[in-house]
C-alpha cells in the first residue's frame, strides 16, 4: 500500500495521467465528430457501439451511443480480468472506461448537430473526408497512448483474448477483430459504407505503425577513427548512453581501426555530431534509422554501463 501512495505521488504518474487524458479526449472526440454523425462503422468498440445504439433505435428504444461504449468495455475489462490475467494494466482500465464520459463530454462542449451545415450528412458531408479525419485523430490518439504503455481498450482487449486463446499475432487478432465489427454495419449501413469502414480499418493500422515510428525513432550512429576514445568518454559522461566498440580491418589499407557503435535520440545525435565538428575529429561515420529497441536502452539504472547497441 505504500508503494502505492508513493507512486501516486510521483510526477510520472500525474503526467501519464494528463497523457491518457487527453490522448482519449482525442479519440472520443474522433468518434463524436465523425464517426457519429456519417454512422461510419471501423474495426472498434465505438463502431459496434453505434451498431447496436441504432438496433435499439429501430426498435423504438432510445440508447446513447456513449452508454453502449461503457457497458461493452467494462463487460470486455472483466473478461479480460478472468481470460488474461491479473496483469492486464490499470491504464487500460482508466482509458476504456472514461471513453463514455469524453463522449459526454464532446456532446455538451459543442453538439456535432451544430457543426453540420443544411443539406449536409456528417460535419465534413463526405464519407471519405469524415474517414480520413477520424482515422488520423484516433491514430494520434493510439499512438499517444501506446507510447506511455497505455491502450484505448475495447477492441485492444478483445484482439489480446484472441490472440492468447487462438494464437494468431497480435497484428492479426486486431485485423480480424476489427473486421469482424466492420461487417456488424451491414444491419444498418449500405454496402458502399460497410467497405469504407473495412479500407478506414486498415488505413488506421497503417497510420499507427507511421506515427509509433516516428516517434520511437532513434539513431543509430556507427563511427570509425583514430579518437574512439575521445568519442565513447563523450557517449557516456556527457551523453549518458552506452557504446560498443569494434576492432574493425579496412578491405583497401589493411588498417586496423576501431569503430564505436551507439543508439541515440535526435538531440543526443545532434549533439555528437556538433562536437565532432567543434573538437575536429577525423572520423567516418554513417548513420541510420531504428524505430524499435528492446531491452535496457530506455532503463535510467542501466543507461551508464549496458551498451548502445
Amino acid at each position: 500500500m505504500n508503494n502505492v501512495l508513493r507512486y501516486l505521488c510521483t510526477f510520472k504518474f500525474w503526467k501519464e495521467l494528463v497523457l491518457m487524458t487527453l490522448g482519449m479526449a482525442i479519440a472520443a472526440a474522433g468518434v463524436y465528430y465523425f464517426m457519429m454523425p456519417s454512422k461510419l462503422v471501423l474495426g472498434s468498440i465505438s463502431g459496434l457501439s453505434i451498431v447496436i445504439s441504432n438496433l435499439f433505435g429501430l426498435a423504438g428504444i432510445t440508447v446513447k451511443v456513449s452508454v453502449v461504449v461503457t457497458v461493452i468495455n467494462a463487460i470486455l475489462l472483466i473478461m479480460a480480468w478472468f481470460l488474461i490475467g491479473k496483469e492486464f494494466g490499470a491504464k487500460t482500465v482508466y482509458t476504456a472506461l472514461i471513453l463514455g464520459p469524453l463522449l459526454e463530454f464532446w456532446e455538451k462542449v459543442m453538439p456535432y448537430e451544430k457543426l453540420i451545415e443544411p443539406g449536409l450528412t456528417s460535419v465534413m458531408g463526405d464519407p471519405l473526408l469524415d474517414l480520413i479525419c477520424f482515422v488520423l485523430m484516433v491514430s494520434i490518439s493510439q499512438t499517444l497512448l501506446f507510447h506511455i504503455n497505455a491502450s484505448t481498450g475495447g477492441l485492444d482487449i478483445l484482439a489480446k483474448i484472441v490472440n492468447k486463446y487462438l494464437h494468431f499475432d497480435i497484428g492479426v487478432s486486431v485485423s480480424v477483430a476489427g473486421a469482424i465489427i466492420c461487417c456488424t454495419a451491414f444491419a444498418i449501413n449500405p454496402f458502399r459504407l460497410v467497405v469504407t469502414g473495412l479500407v478506414g480499418t486498415w488505413f488506421n493500422g497503417l497510420a499507427i505503425d507511421h506515427f509509433t515510428a516516428s516517434i520511437n525513432k532513434r539513431k543509430r550512429v556507427c563511427i570509425i577513427s583514430k579518437e574512439y576514445e575521445r568519442l565513447r568518454v563523450y557517449i557516456i559522461d556527457t551523453l549518458h548512453r552506452g557504446c560498443s566498440l569494434y576492432e574493425v580491418k579496412g578491405g583497401y589499407s589493411g588498417e586496423i581501426n576501431v569503430e564505436v557503435q551507439a543508439l541515440l535520440t535526435q538531440d543526443e545525435f545532434s549533439n555528437l555530431m556538433n562536437y565532432i565538428r567543434t573538437e575536429k575529429i577525423d572520423a567516418f561515420i554513417t548513420a541510420g534509422n531504428v524505430s524499435e529497441i528492446y531491452g535496457l536502452w530506455n532503463n535510467q539504472k542501466h543507461r551508464r554501463g549496458n551498451s548502445g547497441v
